[in-house]
């Protein structure tokens, strides 16, 4: 049976994914068969895996981190945020249907047998299990029938190591506040603290590592640096979501939807020399950018109505009426056609008027498309042509049928129109071939040639975690992190 070591933070956003993907890694390459498993995940982020199984993208990062194919026993449990007190409810890849936060809370300790059964098959499968968790272990009122922190860690009997951000403030009160506010039972299954984001020269933080080590009892396994490797994140706290882009010549557009999902999917484009990506809140923001793209949503309705209300939508018809270039991906794309009507109220219910900037309509039904395509770009005419018989892969993950009345963008389905295109597929733009061809095209739309590298995404990926796992073998006591391994509890 493997081996287990559990990562829990301090609170969301510590770095907790990161530092799973990166210690999957070092053990991939020390080599030992590493899985990451999330027993529960919250996030508009998701991936479909070869079997069509729907998980949070952070474990599909994890995995390929890994070295292996992501699978769902990596992630049994999703929930979807649909609005601010419910989410979508998917078990096993599948979707389950919508609870309230209220109906879930009472109802997910039914949902035990479903991680351990996960768990287990992952143990007999690999040498180590390097399992995440989910927020704060010390969120006090959430506790009761707890699966994703210190619950788990008692079912699987886990040892835990504690993530604390430096570079949020408050380190102290973070992790001795944070290991004060568990049971003293609790207490025991953490065997080490780990500080990450560290700004500058770390033997500044000599005296601090003493104090927490002093106050809590426990090591410092490791003082890790803040970093800017380039991989994909999970969630709406992204940095990437709010951080402004220093101007280039080549702008990127993305309208940051309420309920944006998949949003790594431009994560190629900042890849590439003299390009930025930024994410547009309001109307004012928007400008004239070089290409305009409308993300995928948990909510198309809903999303679509705060587009029209926030006056997005007529900056946005300004744009494409003087020529910029607009694509969207599967909300996004749903969103550029006349209608959008969701009879079986499966997200918000109602009908609303698309931007019409597309001829196509999309009802939702009740079987929800979960799949991995790969295909060409169409013989297109017009604007994008130069996208035609492009090579791509990603997956399809939506509800709803859209009609199609205008030429096929690709051989997975789409429209275009003028400088309007859309299809469903995520990931579509990681291909060098699509993402290349595009800034290619940008940058003669400026009269320039593009002569920077072009670099597809999977292996840049790669190269990514391997520059982690560089970073976290340098900064954490790796023979302390193995002897934890191997004593376990």
């Amino acid at each position: 049976m493997a081996k287990v070591i559990m990562l829990q933070g301090t609170m969301s956003n510590v770095g907790k994914s990161f530092l799973t993907a990166g210690l999957c890694r070092i053990f991939m390459q020390d080599g030992y068969s590493a899985v990451p498993f999330k027993s529960q995940n919250m996030a508009l982020n998701s991936y479909i895996t070869e079997d069509g199984s729907e998980i949070g993208r952070a474990q599909a990062m994890q995995a390929e981190s890994a070295g292996l194919k992501p699978s769902v026993l990596m992630n049994p449990i999703l929930l979807k945020p649909t609005t601010d007190v419910g989410s979508q409810v998917i078990i096993n890849g599948r979707v389950m249907g919508n609870m309230t936060a209220s109906e879930y809370f009472r109802y997910r300790k039914n949902l035990i047998p479903e991680i351990m059964t996960a768990y287990q098959k992952l143990a007999s499968q690999h040498d180590i299990i390097v399992i995440e968790g989910a927020g704060s272990p010390a969120e006090l009122n959430l506790n009761r029938d707890d699966i994703v922190n210190m619950g788990l860690a008692k079912l699987v009997k886990s040892p835990v190591l504690l993530i604390g951000d430096i570079d949020r403030g408050g380190i102290f009160a973070q992790l001795l506040g944070t290991l004060n506010l568990l049971e003293a039972e609790e207490q025991a299954f953490v065997k080490g603290m780990i500080v990450n984001q560290f700004r500058g020269d770390k033997a500044l933080f000599s005296d601090g590592v003493r104090i927490l080590e002093e106050k809590s009892g426990l090591p410092v396994l490791g003082v890790v640096p803040y970093t800017n490797i380039d991989i994909e994140e999970e969630d709406s706290l992204s940095h990437k979501l709010n951080q402004e882009s220093a101007p280039n010549l080549i702008d990127i557009a993305v309208i940051h939807l309420p309920r944006i999902s998949n949003f790594t999917d431009f994560d190629v484009f900042s890849q590439y020399k003299g390009v930025s990506v930024r994410y547009v809140r309001k109307s004012t923001e928007l400008g004239i950018p070089d290409l305009i793209i409308l993300p995928g949503t948990k909510s198309t309705i809903s999303d679509m109505r705060w587009m029209r209300e926030s006056g997005i939508e007529t900056a946005i018809k300004k744009c494409v009426s003087e020529g910029v270039p607009l694509f969207g991906i599967c909300g996004g794309y749903q969103m550029l056609g006349e209608a959008v009507s969701d009879p079986e109220s499966l997200e918000n219910g109602g009908t609303i008027a698309g931007m019409s900037l597309l001829s196509g309509k999309t009802v939702f039904t009740g079987e929800k498309q979960q799949i991995q395509v790969s295909g060409n770009f169409s013989q297109i005419s017009g604007f994008w042509n130069f996208l035609s018989g492009a090579e791509f892969s990603g997956y399809e993950i939506h509800l709803g049928r859209t009609s199609q009345p205008e030429s096929a963008l690709t051989s997975c389905g789409g429209a275009y129109a003028g400088t309007v295109a859309g299809c469903y597929v995520h990931g579509i733009f990681d291909s060098a071939d699509v993402s290349g061809r595009i800034i290619k095209e940008l940058y003669l739309r400026k009269g320039v040639v593009y002569h920077g590298q072009v670099t597809d995404r999977r292996i840049y990926k790669q190269q990514q975690f391997n520059l982690l796992a560089d970073t976290i073998r340098r900064s954490l006591d790796m023979n302390q992190i193995y002897r934890i391994l191997q004593e376990g509890l």
